[in-house]
């Protein structure tokens, strides 16, 4: 069952005039299936906000459709299994961290008696339960995203869109909102993360989608994404072998360091020959490993290809 499906969805922004248009989404078709989480990359501009926006139905699109929960997007019966960190959000600053909760709850619909008791266990999931009473305006950004998060869970949402949720968060507090967004998940809650933090949607997401200027350009799991095919590095427990003498047309091998070397195959047949070769002259191999970029340097290479295939046209 999906969480998120969508179908050829497509915003243009026009301007006043009619003069200048704005294609921010193009003919986009996702599927996020539920109890999964779901990191949306892209650079600035890319159309992440209005994707959001749109599912949200803050903002309407141009063409296509989408489904939330196997619901259309227009059913505002939805939106009470929805939870929505917004980038930057702000509350008022006379309220305390307990009164901006319960304002909220109170938008939910939740009652008092079960209010009180919901805000208690959030404040002390996002660790902020001492600076329940204290006035938000004290509260520093990293203070202020955890309590956007219980802000986002308090009406408990099956679907959490979370638009930079560690923003100035330091190291320790994002590993804190990493186990709380793993302990959702495990609770069959779907999450939809916008982060320009690529170490941290490495860490945790089931799928990643890639969007620029308006088109998905890339979507898996973020092994499908940064692992290189055919490519491998392999150490040796000899430091007398030169591996790169093996090269040929259907291999290329250079070296990495010691007793270590790059392995660049057609196919995983040429590897394995490589490695019956190696051990009929009596190479030792130590170590195989996949060769793999970060999400962030797949993320690069990826914008860059777009970005000069665009100006070679």
């Amino acid at each position: 069952m999906s969480a998120i499906s969508t179908s050829s969805l497509s915003k243009t922004y026009v301007s006043s005039f009619g003069k200048k248009k704005v294609q921010a989404l193009i003919d986009l078709n996702l599927n996020i299936e539920r109890g999964t989480i779901f990191g949306l990359l892209g650079p600035n501009g890319a159309g992440k906000t209005t994707l959001i926006k749109i599912l949200l139905q803050i903002i309407f699109p141009t063409l296509g459709n989408a489904t939330i929960l196997d619901t259309d997007i227009s059913s505002y019966k939805i939106k009470s299994r929805i939870g929505y960190l917004p980038e930057n959000h702000k509350y008022a600053s006379y309220l305390t961290g307990g009164e901006v909760l319960r304002f909220f709850g109170r938008l939910s619909s939740i009652n008092n008696k079960d209010l009180d008791k919901k805000i208690d266990e959030l404040f002390e999931l996002v660790g902020l339960l001492k600076w329940k009473k204290t006035k938000v305006k004290t509260y520093s950004k990293g203070m202020m995203q955890r309590l956007g998060l219980a802000q986002a869970l308090i009406n408990d949402p099956d679907l959490i869109f979370l638009d930079e949720p560690t923003d100035g968060v330091d190291p320790i507090g994002r590993k804190e909102i990493r186990d709380i967004l793993l302990h959702l998940k495990s609770r069959s809650k779907t999450i939809f993360l916008n982060s320009h933090l690529l170490s941290e949607v490495e860490m945790i997401t089931d799928r990643v989608g890639i969007l620029n200027k308006g088109k998905l350009i890339r979507e898996g799991t973020v092994q499908e994404l940064t692992v290189n095919k055919e490519e491998y590095r392999i150490r040796l427990d000899d430091d007398k072998v030169n591996l790169e003498r093996y090269s040929d047309k259907n291999i290329s091998i250079h070296s990495s360091g010691e007793n270590e070397f790059n392995v660049k195959v057609d196919d995983i047949r040429t590897l394995n020959m490589l490695i019956d070769k190696l051990r009929n002259d009596g190479v030792l191999i130590k170590e195989i490993m996949v060769q793999k970029n970060t999400l962030e340097e797949m993320f690069i290479s990826l914008i860059n290809k777009e970005e000069n295939s665009e100006k070679a046209v």
